[in-house]
């Protein structure tokens, strides 16, 4: 199931897509709420400052500091093996494709997006004016940051198919491993900051404006 990169889909069609029953993807959901604690919940509730703070100093920084990692194991082992194992080329340029459009993507959530809701929740509470943004309304960035967030949950999926989902040679090297596995917490992280842009941060921002402006 995949909630955050191209989802808004009923839960119907997404287990069509993918082949299980509903029934099945209900029951490991009920199982990893109760795993995964009140986070989800804390995020909901929390200040929206705290938020965009959260996501700029653990999901935006974890990315930085992946892309040069990620890239250097990749053309490391592209030298070893990508003689015989011609997927990792392709990986490497999609990897490539992601890490540039994440970089992009995150400078205007930082100098654009998140100042602006940050400034929403300080007018909300009475704490100064705010100015008209240039883009009319927060759902016009939103929309485009959505866009985005899709267009990379595309390539790290085409990353998985091309890895074999992350599974490494019998003849692999400790490099060969690290890299899919740096690949598979890459993924994982999208995904859990996606979701909580996407499916937090995004819609509270759209709410508080329409109750300030």
């Amino acid at each position: 199931m995949d909630y955050c990169c191209g989802g808004g889909k009923s839960l119907q069609d997404a287990c069509l897509h993918a082949g299980v029953t509903a029934d099945e993807i209900l029951k490991r959901l009920r199982q990893n709420s109760e795993l995964a604690g009140p986070a989800d919940a804390e995020w909901a509730n929390a200040p929206l400052a705290d938020l965009t703070r959260h996501i700029r100093e653990r999901h935006h920084q974890y990315v930085r500091d992946s892309i040069p990692r990620v890239r250097a194991l990749l053309a490391k082992i592209r030298e070893k093996h990508g003689e015989k194992h011609r997927e990792i080329e392709e990986i490497e340029k999609l990897f490539g494709d992601v890490a540039r459009e994440m970089t992009a993507h995150m400078q205007k959530e930082e100098q654009i997006l998140f100042p602006y809701i940050d400034a929403l929740e300080r007018s909300a509470r009475g704490n100064g004016s705010l100015e008209p943004p240039f883009f009319q309304t927060v759902r016009n960035p939103i929309q485009a940051m959505m866009k985005e967030h899709d267009s990379a949950g595309d390539l790290v999926k085409r990353i998985r198919k091309a890895s074999n989902d992350y599974k490494v040679p019998a003849e692999a090297c400790t490099s060969y491993q690290a890299t899919y596995q740096e690949l598979r917490q890459f993924e994982e992280d999208l995904h859990l900051h996606v979701h909580l842009e996407n499916n937090i941060l995004f819609p509270r921002a759209v709410e508080l404006e329409a109750a300030v402006v």
